[in-house]
């Protein structure tokens, strides 16, 4: 991520909320329900790996405004984010005190190896360039336990309406989106194992019971968005 891409970034620390809404405006939801059906889907594979997540230390990576430790930070031991911009960490810190965040330069993440039971990074590989894509898998796994579970979540490029949505949205405009086979790929290859993927958000998270819903077109490509989730080495 450049330099140029931080100050981009930098211009919506206030107003994410709001130019992520405009994108999605002809669904008629509100950004926060997808935030918080994403949430859900990470807090459920940390209890089905790990049994017990209140001791869990967990990473963010490309973090953004700290959307994310809003609803995750109650349930695990400790949350961190790290992002490019400033301003955005800024905020991050201010809306969530009792995380802890950095700012980084997109490459090297700021941590020792082996440091978090857990690191995700949520609609974020569609704006690192596409050469760097397997560095930024190696750098998630890096800082993983030995059995710690890594997270891409990331737009559907066969969805057409993501599409719309992406080609909406103020900060996208440079975006490359990544299929689910490219980033399961991508996984293997940082060394990560047991990788899997699922396709999520084919019906709206309105309610909470609509995620069984979902839950039973995961192999179907017809989600807005997909997740691959995968077991660095014991």
């Amino acid at each position: 991520m450049s330099s140029e891409e931080t100050t981009e970034f930098d211009k919506y620390d206030a107003s994410y909320e709001q130019a992520v809404d405009e994108s999605i405006a002809f669904s008629g939801l509100k950004v926060q329900l997808f935030t918080k059906a994403k949430a859900d889907y990470v807090l459920q594979h940390l209890r089905r790996h790990f049994g017990a997540t209140d001791r869990l230390d967990l990473l963010d990576v490309g973090c953004g405004i700290g959307t994310y430790q809003h609803y995750l930070a109650k349930s695990v031991g400790s949350t961190t984010g790290v992002d490019i911009s400033r301003a955005c960490i800024e905020r991050a810190r201010r809306d969530n005190p009792t995380s802890k965040y950095e700012v980084y330069d997109g490459r090297a993440l700021p941590f020792a190896s082996e440091s978090f039971d857990a690191a995700y990074a949520i609609c974020v590989m569609h704006h690192v360039p596409p050469p760097r894509w397997p560095d930024f898998l190696i750098e998630m796994r890096r800082v993983l336990r030995p059995g710690g579970l890594a997270f891409v979540f990331e737009h559907n490029p066969y969805n057409i309406l993501t599409r719309k949505a992406v080609s909406s949205c103020v900060f996208d405009k440079d975006a490359v989106l990544m299929t689910a086979s490219k980033a399961v790929g991508l996984f293997r290859d940082a060394g990560l194992r047991a990788v899997k993927s699922r396709y999520i958000l084919t019906i709206p998270p309105i309610a909470p019971w609509l995620r069984s819903v979902d839950r039973a077109f995961a192999r179907v490509p017809i989600g807005a968005q997909y997740y691959v989730v995968g077991e660095a080495p014991v």
